[in-house]
């Protein structure tokens, strides 16, 4: 009998882990895609989730317009009128339809451009810039340099394959972050359907609906771009938000359109398990002081430009996250509301994570005894 307990109760055991061990394997284990390249950060630091051959180079197809989008929206008058030009309107797959020589307004085109992904569109708005395809370019690759792009080079603004024009999920998820910052561009490509007027002909217009196909299916879906061509595959730059948490998710060359959106889903999924948000600073509370000279007052209140919250991740330790406020010891009057005066440094385990810019009060020009001091012993203020 007791050999028959011995194998009664191996047997039990036996049977527990066969039920235990797949969930535990399900809970820790990496997500299925068919993509070859992905990406998932955590938006408002961009601290990595997740990711999958991140910097291997591929075709960003359409993910490109990201970048000519947020340039208009920076660089262009949105109320300025174009003529489109016959090398625009003739671009291969443009959707909106604008003829050679129909005019429309600026905030008109990248609407469209961003929601149905016109390609014609993006080498007006480039010609509308810069004055050619190739001289946006450069301003396209100036500004990737700026963003930490290190390893994207743009030839076009639409994405058209070309040998010269290269990404990696990495590089794009820092261009969709600093592109979602902008909130013009965030009410754009969050959008299911705009209607699109002309400027001349009047009386032409057209129903745009985004490319997007997660958008209104997705809970919680913020936009942001696709992309496919041959060459590329499919591409997608696609961002949520739920309960507080904000991910962006990157994709690059999908077998087939439709699975950019299905790896999309499964990405976000695993992401939103494993971020949680807990707040560090509230700006209305938090407050630092400068010294000021030439000013109708001694000192300025600094505040966060906005809340700080932290990111942990897979049950991260939230004691490891640090604050440190990095501020010159004296700034010159006059100053205005909402002015930067240096940056509340975030920290997670030594490394920085983020830097929070820290806005003035309104300071004005002037004389005051206290900033008078200020000025009179600033190389001892200095030295503190």
């Amino acid at each position: 009998m007791k050999l028959w307990h011995k194998i009664a109760a191996l047997f039990m055991i036996a049977c527990l882990l066969s039920v235990h061990l797949p969930v535990s394997a399900g809970e820790g284990g990496e997500p299925e895609i068919t993509a070859q390249a992905a990406i998932i950060v955590e938006a408002s630091t961009g601290r990595v989730v997740w990711e999958k051959n991140a910097d291997e180079r591929h075709y960003p197809a359409s993910m490109t317009k990201m970048m000519t989008g947020i340039l208009a929206l920076e660089q262009l008058n949105p109320r300025s009128e174009i003529i489109m030009s016959p090398e625009a309107a003739y671009t291969e797959s443009s959707p909106l339809g604008v003829m050679p020589g129909e005019k429309i307004r600026a905030d008109e085109l990248w609407t469209g451009m961003l929601l149905e992904s016109d390609n014609g569109a993006a080498v007006a708005i480039g010609q509308a810039m810069a004055g050619s395809v190739s001289a946006f370019a450069r301003i396209m690759n100036d500004k990737a340099a700026a963003l930490g792009m290190e390893h994207t080079h743009f030839a076009n603004p639409n994405g058209l394959t070309a040998a010269d024009h290269y990404s990696t999920a990495r590089d794009m998820a820092k261009l969709a972050r600093y592109a979602m910052q902008n909130q013009n561009f965030r009410d754009i490509v969050c959008k299911e359907q705009s209607l699109i007027r002309w400027e001349n002909p009047k009386h032409k217009h057209y129903l745009a609906h985004n490319t997007n196909k997660l958008l209104g299916k997705y809970e919680g879906m913020t936009g942001i771009k696709t992309g496919w061509t041959s060459a590329a595959g499919g591409c997608l730059a696609a961002g949520a938000r739920r309960n507080g948490v904000e991910l962006i998710v990157i994709l690059m060359k999908t077998p087939t359109a439709d699975d950019r959106f299905k790896d999309a889903e499964k990405l976000l999924d695993y992401g939103f398990t494993r971020v949680k948000m807990t707040k560090a600073l509230s700006k209305e509370h938090a407050r630092h002081r400068v010294w000021v000279t030439d000013g109708q007052q001694a000192s300025a209140q600094l505040y966060p430009s906005r809340d700080i919250e932290f990111p942990l991740i897979n049950g991260e330790d939230k004691s490891k996250y640090s604050l440190a406020y990095d501020v010159p010891k004296m700034v010159a009057a006059p100053l205005k509301a909402g002015t930067p005066v240096g940056q509340i440094v975030v920290r997670y385990d030594g490394k920085e994570v983020e830097a929070v810019p820290l806005l003035s009060e309104p300071v004005n020009r002037g004389f005051s005894i206290g900033s008078w001091l200020v000025g009179t012993f600033s190389w001892f203020i200095n030295l503190v």
